[in-house]
């Protein structure tokens, strides 16, 4: 491998791990990656493009220098790395493995040691935005590596990341990805029930979401909320049951340290008892909906997007 030109697999084809790849191969690097089972199709573009479509991670690594994880969560991270026709099988010494998901920081650690044993190096470097920046190369990553790992996978970070922060030594970048998304998922939460409560208290939340606009509580997540009013779920396109898994590790982190997370346990069963009323599959912003459903009011309209 030099370091302009290495070989890449990505496993993962998904909302995201599409848009990885697209622009990987776009731009002018060797790419391969895992066919997906359940969307045989999905992988046509990319093969237009040059890329090379694989039956298995293990095949996937041996192709490829540098592997990229594309995948929902530390279980899956876990079966592609050493399950049946795992990485590790055909693993060898210099082989840099990129996990993108959201993931336990044990999981992580545990991963980064066993993979270690053989020579073979494991960044965290999760993922921020939305399958759109996926498409357009330009994703947020928060990068746990060494110096000498950062500098090396940098120019492929850049082929689909437009801004790549270098949060640590390995394992930060998981642990900067659940806080954040603590957050995010914190302020969708308070906006989803202070919709309920100004509908509840005869207030148009429109008039809220005036005020909030106009004031340092504004924020990227609050107005993708606030298109609920008007019907439109999709405004953050971010699942729902995602978010709860998000959370769940994060409370998990927080126990680890111990670490009092008052607010990330009150967020994290927010998203639970959403999910247990049946909106899992949905985007975010149907946090709106579980408060329609737990208050009886009528935040949005009947029609939605």
């Amino acid at each position: 491998m030099t370091a302009s030109s290495p070989s890449i697999g990505v496993i993962g084809i998904g909302l995201m791990g599409h848009g990885i790849a697209k622009n990987i191969v776009a731009k002018g690097q060797s790419l391969s990656f895992l066919k997906r089972r359940s969307a045989p199709d999905a992988g046509a573009d990319l093969i237009a493009l040059g890329g090379v479509e694989l039956l298995s991670p293990r095949e996937v690594a041996a192709a490829s220098d540098i592997v990229i994880l594309c995948v929902t969560g530390s279980p899956e991270v876990e079966a592609v790395c050493f399950g049946s026709n795992g990485i590790i099988e055909s693993a060898r010494r210099s082989l840099v493995v990129i996990d993108t998901s959201t993931a336990e920081p044990t999981s992580t650690a545990a991963l980064r040691d066993r993979f270690a044993q053989h020579g073979v190096e494991f960044v965290d470097a999760p993922l921020a935005r939305t399958p759109v920046e996926a498409e357009l190369g330009k994703l947020n990553t928060m990068v746990g590596a060494n110096d000498a790992v950062f500098a090396q996978i940098e120019p492929v970070l850049k082929a689909y990341c437009e801004n790549i922060f270098h949060v640590g030594p390995p394992g930060a970048g998981h642990k900067v990805k659940l806080m954040n998304n603590f957050i995010a998922q914190a302020i969708c939460t308070a906006t989803a029930e202070a919709f309920a409560a100004a509908v509840k208290s005869g207030v148009d939340p429109k008039q809220l979401v005036r005020v909030v606009s106009a004031g340092g509580v504004n924020s990227g997540l609050f107005q993708a909320m606030a298109k609920s009013l008007d019907g439109d779920m999709q405004g953050l396109k971010f699942q729902l049951d995602n978010a709860r898994k998000d959370l769940r590790y994060y409370t998990h982190f927080t126990e680890s340290m111990p670490l009092a997370s008052w607010l990330g346990e009150a967020v994290h069963q927010a998203l639970v008892q959403a999910c247990a009323m049946g909106l899992g599959d949905g985007m975010v912003a149907e946090l709106v909906t579980a408060q329609e459903m737990a208050s009886g009011v009528q935040i949005t309209p009947a029609a939605r997007a």
